[in-house]
């Protein structure tokens, strides 16, 4: 696969880029994310069959409301599954960010690839994590609006960790240096995968609603109900989770090309790994 076009793009040009990369590569980004959503879709239906979460009927006729039950078994599996749900957002992101840079230098890699490229990354990807999480949410505290624009701000720590070998705090200080006059474009793109996560959830979930208050008096029929809510849920998610990371990417991409002339390193040395801006300017501009 040749080089992608390494330019500075529109908003329009990088999430044109963004589709065209999944489509190009479904299996591949789709693989990435359903591998971790797989084990955590595990998880879901067995506290399900072994009756470890509790169906309780809603109120006036609604639909049932789900609950874990209160034994040591079911809070120690919904520990498990905080846990496993955790290490599959982070490595999925991860060896998405992975993949896409290797698309960027002109190769295809397998999903094995990308995950091997980020297994000793956990520790990192959560550090990042962890500390966009509590700058996030100190900002909402702040009356929302600074919580939003931190969020926006941050959007590419993930991509600067995974690709410059960058702890959490360097990760988040490179988001902040890189996205300097470019929040409202990182806005437009975390507003359009909001919209795509509620469409997809409101197609998936409208109907299992409906089949939830019809089979509320039925309890094995209403488990088979909850456990294809499941499904659908998990398969929504990896549907949806790589557009944000891949658009991410493109975006980090496109900033090191507009600040850093990206494009021409690339130039320089076709095919080489990705490697930090080494001046100054491009890491406290």
């Amino acid at each position: 696969m040749a080089t992608l076009d390494l330019r500075p793009l529109s908003l329009g040009e990088i999430l044109d880029r963004t589709f065209t990369l999944y489509r190009s590569h479904f299996i591949l980004f789709f693989g990435i994310t359903a591998i971790p959503q797989l084990l955590v879709l595990a998880l879901q239906l067995a506290q399900l069959f072994l009756g470890l979460t509790v169906v309780m009927p809603g109120t006036r006729g609604g639909a049932p409301i789900l609950r874990p039950a209160l034994t040591g078994a079911s809070i120690l599996v919904g520990v498990v599954s905080l846990v496993v749900l955790s290490i599959s957002y982070l490595l999925s992101q991860g060896a998405t960010v992975s993949a896409v840079a290797e698309l960027y230098l002109g190769r295809t890699p397998t999903i094995g690839e990308s995950f091997q490229k980020v297994r000793g990354d956990l520790g990192t990807l959560y550090g990042v994590a962890l500390l966009n999480f509590l700058v996030v949410i100190v900002g909402f505290i702040l009356l929302v609006i600074p919580g939003i624009y931190l969020l926006c701000r941050l959007m590419i720590a993930v991509p600067a960790a995974v690709l410059e070998n960058l702890g959490p705090r360097s990760s988040l200080e490179r988001s902040m240096a890189l996205t300097k006059d470019a929040a409202g474009r990182a806005f437009l793109i975390l507003l359009l995968y909001v919209v795509l996560v509620f469409a997809l959830a409101f197609l998936f979930q409208l109907p299992i609603s409906f089949a939830m208050v019809a089979a509320r008096a039925n309890p094995a029929m209403l488990r088979a109900v909850v456990a294809v809510a499941n499904v659908l849920n998990a398969l929504s998610t990896t549907l949806v989770m790589p557009v944000f990371t891949i658009a991410a990417s493109a975006f980090y991409f496109d900033l090191r090309i507009r600040k850093e002339a990206f494009d021409l390193q690339m130039m320089m040395n076709p095919g080489g790994a990705i490697a930090p801006a080494t001046s100054a300017g491009g890491l406290l501009g």
